[in-house]
């Protein structure tokens, strides 16, 4: 099936529209700008819903940051309202204050600590400015656990949730944005290598394989359906205990 890119283009913009008239009325969209393709598509997307009066780039270095050039590059095409936030005293206040109190930080943990600050920075921009968090993450990172949960997982509006990386490409092109941010290759900033080095297998197998079902490789197959399963949870409402019998007045049914 052919991805219509305009179609699709205008149906997210409406749906941005509507989702601010009811959940959001007058409120701006705010969010962090990477300078990668989502967060250029999503900065886009928001402007073509609302205006670009109404929409707030936040960009957040941790110390420094080789590509910033590219966020700049993207609010500087869009005009749109901006601020820098240097997270890295965050990031190094919380591993110090894991050293002192004696607990390990893993590798892991040190990846994932700066999107974490970083979302809770954007967050606290909104609040600020009167604003609603634009989640950025598209359906092919969801789909294998891509992305890091209450870091750039989180958001109150997802408009690529449902979007390929090689379908948010389209739509960065028939927004006309720069092709340097639609084309460059996604990184987390900390490990040296890019997403499709890590992954083991490239965006575009990875949208064919959802999109279509085929895949030429049952390796690179069974490697992508291990990763869906083991992230599934990330995708899904937090869980909760729910009692036999709920008390009165509680609004539980």
């Amino acid at each position: 099936m052919t991805f219509n890119a305009e179609k699709t283009t205008q149906e997210i913009i409406q749906w941005i529209r509507d989702w601010f008239e009811e959940n959001g009325k007058g409120c701006n969209a705010v969010l962090g700008i990477s300078g990668g393709k989502d967060s250029s598509v999503v900065a886009a997307l928001c402007v073509a819903a609302l205006g670009k009066e109404r929409v707030i780039g936040v960009l957040m270095p941790d110390g420094k940051q080789s590509d910033i050039d590219c966020s700049q590059m993207l609010v500087d095409h869009l005009g749109i309202t901006h601020f820098v936030c240097n997270i890295k005293a965050a990031t190094t206040g919380v591993l110090e204050c894991l050293d002192k109190a004696g607990v390990p930080a893993t590798e892991q943990t040190r990846i994932n600590l700066p999107p974490r600050i970083r979302m809770a920075t954007v967050y606290a921009v909104s609040q600020s400015m009167n604003g609603r968090v634009a989640n950025t993450c598209n359906l092919s990172e969801d789909w294998v656990g891509y992305s890091t949960r209450y870091g750039d997982s989180a958001g109150d509006f997802a408009p690529l949730a449902q979007i390929t990386v090689q379908e948010v490409k389209a739509i960065g092109r028939y927004l006309g944005l720069p092709e340097a941010l639609i084309e460059k290759p996604p990184a987390d900033g900390l490990s040296g290598k890019t997403d499709e080095d890590k992954l083991g297998f490239t965006y575009a197998v990875l949208d064919r394989y959802i999109r279509t079902g085929e895949i030429d490789d049952l390796e690179t197959k069974a490697r992508i359906d291990r990763l869906h399963k083991l992230n599934l949870f990330k995708l899904k409402t937090m869980p909760c205990y729910m009692p036999e019998h709920p008390a009165e007045g509680l609004g539980v049914v």
